[in-house]
């Protein structure tokens, strides 16, 4: 009997998949079904492999080895992870498994999760993709209803490959160069580089900010009150003082405005974490622990998000939610609760960026729609006037050429993009020569070497 596999990104995430999908079997690694089986990854199963797995000399640390860049990308699984890729993989090659489903978190990083471990076991069988972002067996099981080939995601998987590679030529080159350089080991990363950056920039205005003095002058008569504008001479602020002390003060305009300001929409993960940290000291790797716990446990919805808004099919959870707050919040009345469940709802607000067809998404698409009816517009002048062949060579033109315009590529980029890329890297480039020539071991904590 053909069957197949389930992969999610974590055990608890496999164990809801499992229930919905009544594999109650429990195994090594895996739960099975009488036509599914459920396992799981334990997150980033495989990384790239460091710069000695491609060659021994890099075990030595030498600027001039620099910059190191792999002809062919290395995979290699995790030292404390090699008995679940075990696991995965005989799974993924069993004979009855017909096919897999990436159940790995809807983004790209669970795109990329699952595509090593795809590419590592050596796996060919087609893949389905589980997109949701809830993890109510109600969202789950419209989930396995409603899945696309993985096709459909391949340039999100792509954009997390970018984001790796990135991560790793930068992380592996630069603290390479700055420990060979300044003779101590400096860990250099293509995030938290800036980020330390901006954090000392910041640290530094502290430190050296000057104090001003400066002065206001507020006129009142015991209701309304009138602010000057900071002054920053002392004997002005005296001068505006004394002209206006005796003098009659005159309104001369009053505007009264009625402004309806609508509530604040859901919350993101950065959102989240600033008010936590605001309100309960909690550091942003504390609220996202709690929110992955609270996700797991089907009470809020996907947490590694930018999104604020919901998919459409929520909208009956978030209408639930929303009437029973005056329950769980005993200071909120129902009639204070907004019935605009429509204004948080927006599946392309939610998911990354997705093809109506491949390479021409929604936005593409309006245009092209657009094009199209104004090349019938033409066409339709051009047979008025008696010249069908100038309007329907015009009108194809118009509609092709904006075609290959907007078309995107892997790499999610029309020529329009390209060029205006082209453009600002030409205006960015700079030179940079290389000055040391030292040689760093690593094993030797607080040596040097400098080569002749």
């Amino acid at each position: 009997m053909a069957r197949f596999l389930v992969i999610a990104e974590k055990p608890s995430v496999a164990q809801s998949y499992a229930k919905n999908l009544s594999a109650y079997k429990k195994q090594d690694g895996y739960m099975e079904g009488e036509n599914c089986l459920v396992s799981w990854c334990l997150g980033h199963l495989a990384e790239y492999a460091r710069p000695e797995e491609y060659d021994e000399r890099y075990a030595k640390w030498q600027f001039d080895d620099l910059p190191i860049i792999p002809e062919t990308w290395k995979l290699q699984v995790s030292a404390d992870k090699k008995k679940q890729f075990s696991v995965l993989k005989d799974l993924m090659n069993r004979e009855d498994i017909e096919y897999l489903v990436n159940g790995c978190d809807a983004g790209r990083e669970g795109e990329l999760i699952f595509q090593r471990v795809y590419d590592l076991s050596g796996c060919r069988k087609p893949v389905r993709r589980l997109w949701i972002s809830s993890m109510e067996d109600e969202a789950i099981r419209n989930g396995f209803h409603e899945m696309k080939d993985a096709g459909f995601y391949s340039n999100l998987c792509m954009a997390a490959v970018c984001r790796a590679q990135a991560d790793w030529l930068i992380g592996m080159n630069a603290t390479r160069a700055y420990t060979t350089k300044y003779y101590k080991k400096l860990v250099v990363g293509r995030v938290q580089t800036p980020t330390l950056a901006m954090l000392t920039e910041r640290q530094d205005r502290i430190e050296h900010f000057q104090k001003e003095t400066f002065y206001r002058v507020e006129l009142t008569d015991g209701k309304l009150v009138a602010v000057s504008e900071n002054i920053t001479n002392k004997a002005d602020a005296e001068l505006l003082v004394a002209l206006c002390d005796g003098s009659e003060a005159i309104i001369t305009e009053l505007k009264r405005e009625q402004k309806k300001v609508s509530p604040p929409k859901l919350y993101d993960l950065t959102s989240l974490q600033r008010e936590a940290n605001r309100y309960f000291g909690f550091t942003a790797k504390k609220t996202l622990d709690l929110l992955q716990e609270l996700y797991e446990e089907k009470l809020v919805t996907y947490p590694r998000t930018d999104s604020r808004f919901v998919t459409e099919d929520m909208i009956g959870t978030v209408e639930e939610l929303a009437g029973k707050m005056p329950l769980m919040l005993p200071f909120v009345e129902y009639g204070q609760l907004g019935h605009n469940i429509k204004r948080v709802v927006n599946n392309e607000k939610v998911s990354d960026h997705q093809y109506v067809i491949q390479g021409i998404g929604k936005h593409e698409m309006t245009i092209l729609v657009i094009q199209f009816l104004a090349a019938i517009g033409l066409l339709l002048i051009c047979a008025i006037f008696g010249n069908i062949t100038i309007g329907l060579f015009i009108g194809a033109a118009i509609v092709i050429i904006t075609f290959f315009l907007l078309i995107r590529d892997n790499a999610n980029e029309n020529l329009i993009d390209k060029v205006r890329i082209m453009m600002n890297y030409s205006k960015m480039q700079k030179k940079y020569y290389y000055e040391y020539f030292n040689v760093y071991d690593p094993k030797k904590e607080n040596t040097m070497e400098t080569k002749e």
